[in-house]
C-alpha cells in the first residue's frame, strides 16, 4: 500500500477529523453563534407555515376557528382570566384574522433577523411568546412534538443572550454554560424518550422488523422512502439496531467527557440526517440537529466549519478562552433557571420511567419542559382517504367521480411522493391520522368536506389540485384505500398500488340536512350565496 503523504488531501482530511476529538477549550462562542442561527431558520419555517395556512385552518372561517376555541375555554374555565392562565396566548386580546396575520408577519420578520445574526434576549422573548400564542390555540393542527420542542428550545435560547441588557451585542457577553448543559438535557429527553416508547410500544422494535413497514406507512413518505423500502430485510434490521444505538445509548454519551460527548453528538446527528433523507417529518429532525450543536465546543467547531464562518463571528479575538467577570445577578439568574428546569423536569422524568409512558405532552401551561417520543407503534398497513367529487345532480352507479389531490399525501398512484420537510402541510398530516378511525372522530374533516362543497377558496388552496375549479361539485364523497409501494420487479411508472377498502364518507351535498346540523352544532358559519 502507498504511504499517505503529509501534504496530501487525504492526510489533511484525516488530521482534520482527528482534531475533532482533541480536548477542546470548553468555550461556546461559536456554539452559540451557530445554534442561534439554526434556531432562526427553524423559527422562519415555522412562521412561514403559519403565514400560508393560518387563515384556512384557524381563521374566523377556518376549519377550527380560534375565536370559537377561546370562547369555549372561557366557558369551561368560568372566566377569561382563568382561561388565559390555562391557555396563555396573545389571542385573548383578539382572535381576529388581521391580528393573527400581523402576529405571523411579526414572527416571520423577527425569525429572519435571528437567522441573519441579529440576536438578543428581547428578540428571542418575542419569538417565543408569539409562537406559544399560536401553539396554545392551534388545537389538533398544532398538537405535534416539534411544536412543544420549538417552544422549549426557544425558551432556553433566551438565556444564551444577556438578560440584564437585552440588546447588547453577543460579542461582549459570554454564553452561559449552564444553558448549554440544559440544552443537552433537552436533547437527552428527546432521544431517550423516543427510544423508550419504541421498546414499550411495539414488539417489532424488539425483533428488529419495524423498518420493514416504516418507510411505507410513515405519515408523509418522500421518493427516497420508496427506494429504502426495497432494501433487503437484513439492511432494515441493521437500521433498527442503529436506531436503538442513537436513541438509547448515545443520549448518555452527551454528558460524558469531551471525546465521548462529541462521539454521542455525532451519532445523534448522523441519525437525524438519515431521518431527514428517508421521510418528511416537518422540522423535528432539523431542530434535533440544532440541539446537537451544543455537544461541540468552539475548538471542535472551528475544525468542522469553514474558517470564514468562525472568524470574528462572536469572540472578541477568536484566539482562545478569554476571562470575563460574571455578575452576581447573572449568576443568580443562572442558578434560578437550573433549579426551575429541574423542578419542571420531575413530571417528564416520572413519565419517562413509567410503564404507561405518553409521548409529546406538556406538564406546564408554558410548555417549558416537555416529554417526547415518536413511532411507539409502527403501522403494518397504509390506509388513505381519497376525496372525490362529481357534478352530477343525482348519484347513481354510473356517476363519474373525480379525485382531489393533496400536496404530499398519497393519492394518484402514479404521482411521485414529495420532498417537503422542514415545511409542513398540516392538512396532509391530519388526513393520515383521520384514515385510522371513523370520520365521526374527526369533525374538522366533515368541516373540510363542507368547505370544499361550498367552494371556500382558502380551504381549497390547501390542496394541490382542484378538479372543479370552474364551479363546486354537487356531491363529495370519501373512499378509503389501502396503499402499498410498488416493487422493483413491476414494470410500471406507478409509485403505489392501491385496493379499495370501503366508503369512508357517503356522498354529501352542501344542503344535506345532516351535514348542516353538524356544522351548526359546532358553531361554524353556514355558507350563503354571497360567500
Amino acid at each position: 500500500m502507498h504511504k499517505i503523504e503529509k501534504d496530501s488531501s487525504l492526510y489533511r482530511l484525516a488530521v482534520r477529523v482527528a482534531r475533532i476529538f482533541e480536548p477542546a477549550d470548553n468555550e461556546f462562542w461559536i456554539t452559540r453563534f451557530l445554534f442561534l442561527r439554526l434556531l432562526g431558520a427553524i423559527y422562519t419555517v415555522a412562521f412561514l407555515t403559519l403565514l400560508n395556512q393560518v387563515h384556512p385552518l384557524l381563521g374566523s372561517r377556518g376549519l377550527l376557528p380560534v375565536h370559537l376555541f377561546v370562547e369555549r375555554m372561557e366557558t369551561i374555565s368560568g372566566s377569561s382570566w382563568t382561561a388565559f392562565w390555562q391557555v396563555p396566548s396573545l389571542m385573548w386580546i383578539t382572535s381576529s384574522d388581521s391580528f393573527m396575520y400581523a402576529l405571523c408577519w411579526l414572527g416571520f420578520s423577527l425569525s429572519l433577523l435571528l437567522l441573519c445574526g441579529i440576536s438578543s434576549a428581547a428578540l428571542l422573548v418575542f419569538l417565543w411568546v408569539l409562537y406559544l400564542s399560536f401553539v396554545n390555540v392551534g388545537q389538533i393542527f398544532y398538537g405535534y412534538g416539534w411544536e412543544i420542542l420549538t417552544l422549549e428550545v426557544g425558551f432556553l435560547a433566551i438565556f444564551l443572550c444577556p438578560i440584564r441588557r437585552p440588546w447588547i451585542q453577543l460579542q461582549h457577553s459570554p454564553p452561559d454554560k449552564a444553558v448549554v448543559w440544559l440544552m443537552r438535557w433537552v436533547l437527552f429527553r428527546v432521544m431517550f424518550g423516543a427510544g423508550l416508547i419504541k421498546l414499550r410500544g411495539d414488539p417489532c422494535w424488539w425483533d428488529l422488523t419495524c423498518l420493514l413497514n416504516h418507510y411505507e406507512t410513515q405519515p408523509i413518505p418522500n421518493p427516497i422512502s420508496w427506494y429504502l423500502h426495497q432494501l433487503p430485510p437484513s439492511f432494515h434490521k441493521v437500521g433498527v439496531l442503529f436506531n436503538h444505538l442513537a436513541e438509547l445509548v448515545a443520549p448518555f454519551l452527551i454528558f460524558g467527557p469531551r471525546r465521548v460527548r462529541v462521539f454521542g453528538g455525532l451519532l445523534i446527528a448522523v441519525f437525524q440526517v438519515l431521518l431527514i433523507v428517508s421521510g418528511n417529518l416537518s422540522w423535528l429532525n432539523y431542530l434535533t440537529l440544532t440541539l446537537c450543536v451544543v455537544c461541540f465546543d468552539d475548538r471542535q467547531l472551528r475544525v468542522l466549519l469553514p474558517t470564514k464562518w468562525t472568524l470574528s463571528c462572536c469572540h472578541p479575538n477568536m484566539v482562545g478562552p478569554t476571562s470575563y467577570d460574571v455578575s452576581p445577578a447573572r449568576r443568580s439568574l443562572s442558578y434560578a433557571l437550573v433549579l426551575g428546569i429541574a423542578y419542571l423536569s420531575i413530571n417528564p422524568i416520572i413519565n419517562m420511567i413509567s410503564s404507561r409512558q405518553v409521548m409529546n405532552s406538556s406538564f406546564d401551561y408554558l410548555r417549558i419542559v416537555n416529554t417526547y417520543g415518536a413511532f411507539g407503534h409502527v403501522l403494518k398497513e397504509r390506509n388513505e382517504i381519497v376525496i372525490e367529487g362529481t357534478s352530477d345532480t343525482v348519484v347513481t352507479k354510473s356517476t363519474e367521480w373525480r379525485a382531489y389531490e393533496f400536496h404530499c399525501k398519497p393519492g394518484d398512484p402514479n404521482r411521485s411522493p414529495c420532498f417537503a420537510s422542514p415545511y409542513q402541510h398540516r392538512i396532509d398530516w391530519q388526513m393520515w391520522f383521520a384514515a385510522m378511525s371513523d370520520y365521526r372522530a374527526h369533525p374538522w374533516f366533515v368541516h373540510l368536506v363542507y368547505k370544499m362543497l361550498t367552494d371556500d377558496q382558502p380551504t381549497v388552496d390547501l390542496l394541490a389540485t382542484n378538479p372543479f375549479s370552474d364551479s363546486p361539485p354537487t356531491y363529495l364523497r370519501a373512499v378509503l384505500y389501502q396503499y402499498e409501494f410498488t416493487g422493483p420487479e413491476m414494470i410500471t411508472n406507478a409509485w403505489w398500488t392501491r385496493r379499495r377498502i370501503r366508503e369512508y364518507l357517503p356522498p354529501l351535498s352542501s344542503d344535506n340536512p345532516s351535514l348542516l346540523r353538524v356544522i351548526a352544532s359546532f358553531g361554524w358559519p353556514i355558507a350563503t350565496n354571497s360567500d
